[in-house]
């Protein structure tokens, strides 16, 4: 009974946090932080949190796609994980060959027509990870619905690195002036990255860090963050409503300092530009009073009011 009551209670709760949303974003980015941590206190192996991981997954893009969220982008393994233990790599390797093939197969994948890719240093991956990689793009090669960008061997820092060192060496060719290099520009050599800038960054786990993620694509943009405690195999629709939440109270925050920087510019500039207005208007009435014919404008002191 208490287990039923439970449930609609979450339940209403969840209807509540829908109803609060009137706008979702279009690019939702997510460090999917704490798959170890949640098998240990399970006792369970490290791989099976990384599984349990993969189930969260296929929760989210489903709710991405009941939403009208645009493009997803996962961080699935970064360029820091080589440095972890070679058999953990390999049983990474492994579940991400598999998932990538099974969601390329997926029929709900095709429903919604989700596009998948990777993004990344893919060829610093084993053979068996960039075929499931080409495998999953060929099968989806004409979707757009939904974007949904799996991160393999990334890292911000070295992303924007390559694009400093791709510019360099043309600027040293002749082939490129350094002068004209502009945001387009970087954009245009990101070739790791995800089609639109970063709206939403989410973090599960318990830590406050974006780790080197998306650099480029979220913090230009002013990625609202949201960080919440549960691992990433217990991330719930709640908590996934939350985050948009967030979103929507940072697009709310941004839109009334806006108008607060617009309200002191006028304050800043109106008197002395009226005052401005008025000499001129008087000056050029002077001239009237000479030639008659003239027109005389509308005084703006006036229409101002």
């Amino acid at each position: 009974m208490l287990h039923g009551v439970r449930r609609r209670l979450e339940g209403a709760y969840e209807r509540l946090l829908e109803r609060e949303i009137s706008g979702t974003p279009t690019h939702v980015a997510v460090i999917q932080d704490g798959n170890r941590r949640y098998a240990r206190e399970q006792g369970e192996a490290d791989t099976q949190g990384h599984r349990a991981g993969a189930d969260t997954t296929e929760q989210v893009l489903r709710w991405c796609g009941d939403l009208g969220i645009e493009e997803l982008t996962l961080y699935a393994f970064s360029t820091e994980n080589f440095e972890r233990p070679p058999d953990e790599q390999e049983a990474l390797f492994d579940l991400i060959t598999e998932k990538l093939r099974s969601f390329a197969d997926r029929e709900e994948v095709h429903d919604r027509e989700v596009r998948i890719q990777a993004i990344g240093e893919t060829h610093r991956l084993p053979d068996r990870v960039r075929e499931a990689v080409a495998y999953a793009d060929r099968r989806t090669a004409g979707y757009d619905d939904l974007r949904l960008n799996v991160a393999l061997a990334y890292g911000g820092r070295a992303e924007l690195l390559g694009v400093a060192r791709d510019v360099a060496r043309a600027a040293a060719a002749g082939d490129l002036d350094p002068e004209t290099v502009d945001v387009a520009e970087v954009e245009r050599r990101l070739t790791t990255g995800p089609t639109r800038a970063v709206d939403l960054i989410i973090r599960t786990g318990g830590d406050e860090r974006t780790s080197n993620f998306l650099p480029w694509h979220a913090n230009g943009n002013e990625a609202a963050v949201y960080f919440c405690a549960p691992y990433w195999p217990e991330f719930s629709r709640p908590d996934f409503l939350r985050a948009l939440r967030t979103y929507q109270s940072r697009r709310e925050s941004w839109r009334r300092t806006r108008a607060r920087r617009a309200a002191a510019l006028l304050a800043a500039v109106g008197d002395a530009e009226l005052e401005e207005a008025r000499c001129a208007v008087g000056r050029f009435r002077e001239t009237t009073d000479e030639d008659p014919s003239s027109p005389l404008p509308a005084d703006p002191a006036v229409d101002g009011d």
